[in-house]
C-alpha cells in the first residue's frame, strides 16, 4: 500500500503586494515521513512555501491540504530578538496555547535529543549561537509536529552539532522538509528536491540524494540551453528566408508570410533557461592605517560545565595581523567578541582610536528600526558621498525599493549582505567577524573570503565552516578548548 500524501499543494498562485508573483499554479505532494530539500535561487520563494504550509500568509489561488489534521513545527534561521530576555523554560512555554504541567520533563526530553544540557533558568539570549541553533530545533521538536519544517538549521553549529543533527534526523519518522545551502548536510539524509524555479514559479519534483538531484538540474540547464541554440539557429535561417522572399513579390510574398508566423511560434518554444543566483561583484574593504598593536589579549573567559574559567594567553595583533578563534558551541567564542568590541573585557583591549567593523552572528550591530539607507548611512565615513554609498549597496543587491525597507524587513541574507555593505564604508582598522558565512548565499563566500583576505588590516574570525576558512591565511590560532 502507497504511503498517503501528508502535504498537497493544488494550483497555488502567491504574489507580495511590493513583488512580482512568487508561485504560478504551484502543484506538488509530500507523502508521510519522506525528506525533502527545498531548493531555489535567491528569491525563488522558498521562505514563501514554508508560511503558506504554517497558514502565515494564504494563497491568492488554489488550495493547500494537510491531510487529517497534521501538525506542522518550524524551526526557524534565529532567535527572535524579543525572546532573548525569555529563561530557557519561558521561551519552551511559548510553544503551547496551555503550558503543559510536565513543561520541564518535555524540555529535557527535547533537549537530550538536540544534545544540548542547559539549566532552564538561563537566559536564551545569553547562550551561544550554536546554542541557540540547538534551542530553535528544540522548540519545533517540543510541539511533536508531524511535518517538521528546517530553515539553515546548520548556522552556526560546530561539526560536532551538524553530525548530531544528521542521526537524528536519519532516524527521524517524519515527514521533514529543510532549506539549506550545506550541501554535505543535505546529502547526509535527504531522499529528493523540490525545485523552485524563479522563472517559471513552479515546482519541479526530483527523487535522489542531493547530489545526483543537483547533477540532474544541471544536466537539464545544458538541454535547455542546447535546444535554445538550435532553435535560434533556425530562428536565424528562416528570418533571412522571410526577408528574401518578402522582396520577390506575389506567391513569394505569401511564403514569406507564412514563415514568419512560424519563426514566432519558434519563439516562443525558446525555453527561458534558469540561470544559477548571481555572484556579487568583487569588493575591496579600505583599511584604516595604524602603527602599533591594534589588539593585546592577556587572558580570555571560557565556558566548562557552565561555569566560567579564566585562562592566560598571550596574543598581540597589529595590522595585517589574522586571528582564527575556535572552539565547541558554548565555550564563549562570541561572548570573547562581543566584549572585547564592547571594551567589557578585562584580558583584552583594543587601541584607542581604532575603528572596528563588527560582524555579528545575530546581527546585533543592526537596528532593526532604521530604514536600510538610514543604516549604510550610519556607516558613512569621510570623503565618501551618498552616490558612492548607492554604488557600493549594488555591488551587495542592495538597491532600488529596498533602500526604504526597515532592516527588520530584510531576508537574513540580505542582513548579512547589508553588513558587509556596512564594513567597506566603514573603513575599519580591525575587523570582527563572528560567523560571517551564515545566512550567505554558498556562491557569494569565494568573494567574501577574497575580500576578508586581501583586507590589510588586523583580523578576528569566528567560522564553523572549514572551506571558508582554508581560503584566508592566518597567522595566528586560538582553540578555546585547548588552552
Amino acid at each position: 500500500m502507497a504511503e498517503e500524501v501528508i502535504l498537497r499543494f493544488d494550483g497555488v498562485t502567491f504574489e507580495y503586494e511590493y513583488k512580482k508573483p512568487i508561485l504560478d499554479e504551484v502543484s506538488f505532494g509530500v507523502r508521510t515521513g519522506a525528506k525533502l530539500t527545498l531548493m531555489g535561487q535567491n528569491g525563488a520563494g522558498k521562505s514563501t512555501i514554508f508560511n503558506l504550509i504554517r497558514k502565515k500568509i494564504q494563497p491568492k489561488s488554489g488550495n493547500i491540504f494537510i491531510t487529517n489534521g497534521a501538525t506542522v513545527g518550524t524551526a526557524f534561521q534565529a532567535v527572535a530578538k524579543e525572546d532573548f530576555d525569555l529563561t530557557v523554560e519561558q521561551y519552551f512555554a511559548k510553544a503551547f496555547e496551555v503550558v503543559p504541567s510536565n513543561l520541564r520533563s518535555k524540555i529535557s526530553k527535547v533537549m537530550e535529543a538536540v544534545n544540548f544540557e542547559i539549566p532552564v533558568d538561563r537566559r536564551v539570549g545569553d547562550l551561544s549561537g550554536g546554542q541557540q541553533a540547538r534551542i530553535l530545533l528544540a522548540f519545533a521538536l517540543i510541539q511533536d509536529p508531524d511535518i517538521l519544517l528546517l530553515d539553515e538549521p546548520t548556522n552556526n553549529l560546530d561539526q560536532a552539532g551538524i553530525e548530531h543533527l544528521i542521526q537524528f534526523l536519519i532516524m527521524y519518522n517524519k515527514t521533514v522538509i529543510v532549506i539549506s545551502h550545506d550541501a554535505d548536510f543535505l546529502n547526509s539524509f535527504t531522499e529528493g528536491v523540490l525545485y523552485l524555479d524563479v522563472f517559471t514559479k513552479k515546482i519541479e519534483i526530483y527523487v535522489g540524494d542531493y547530489y545526483l538531484v543537483v547533477a540532474e538540474i544541471q544536466k537539464r540547464i545544458e538541454r535547455e540551453q542546447m535546444k535554445n541554440a538550435q532553435l535560434e539557429k533556425q530562428i536565424r535561417d528562416r528570418k533571412e528566408k522571410v526577408n528574401f522572399f518578402a522582396n520577390k513579390g506575389g506567391k513569394m510574398r505569401k511564403l514569406a508570410s507564412k514563415l514568419k508566423e512560424e519563426t514566432e511560434e519558434m519563439e516562443e518554444n525558446k525555453v527561458e533557461v534558469r540561470k544559477e543566483d548571481k555572484t556579487i561583484r568583487n569588493f575591496t574593504i579600505p583599511n584604516q592605517e595604524i602603527i602599533g598593536n591594534v589588539v593585546t589579549i592577556k587572558s580570555v573567559k571560557i565556558i566548562q560545565n557552565h561555569e566560567p574559567i579564566i585562562k592566560d594567553v598571550n596574543i598581540v595583533l597589529r595590522q595585517k595581523s589574522r586571528l582564527l578563534i575556535s572552539g565547541p558551541n558554548g565555550i564563549g567564542k562570541s561572548t570573547l567578541l562581543r566584549s572585547l568590541v564592547n571594551n567589557a573585557s578585562e584580558g583584552a583591549t583594543i587601541m584607542n582610536g581604532v575603528v572596528v567593523g563588527y560582524y555579528s552572528q545575530d546581527f546585533a550591530t543592526l537596528d532593526f528600526d532604521d530604514t536600510v539607507f538610514e543604516s549604510l548611512q550610519k556607516s558613512l565615513t569621510e570623503g565618501t558621498d551618498i552616490q558612492e554609498m548607492r554604488a557600493i549597496a549594488a555591488n551587495f543587491f542592495i538597491t532600488g525599493e529596498l533602500m526604504s525597507r526597515k532592516v527588520s524587513q530584510l531576508s537574513e541574507g540580505q542582513k548579512g549582505l547589508l553588513s558587509f555593505a556596512k564594513l567597506v564604508l566603514m573603513r575599519p582598522g580591525l575587523l570582527v567577524l563572528d560567523e560571517p558565512t551564515n545566512h550567505i548565499n554558498f556562491r557569494h563566500l569565494p568573494i567574501i573570503a577574497q575580500a576578508i583576505n586581501e583586507y590589510k588590516g588586523a583580523i578576528i574570525l569566528i567560522s564553523h565552516m572549514p572551506d571558508f576558512v582554508k581560503e584566508i591565511e592566518f597567522n595566528e590560532h586560538l582553540e578555546l578548548d585547548k588552552i
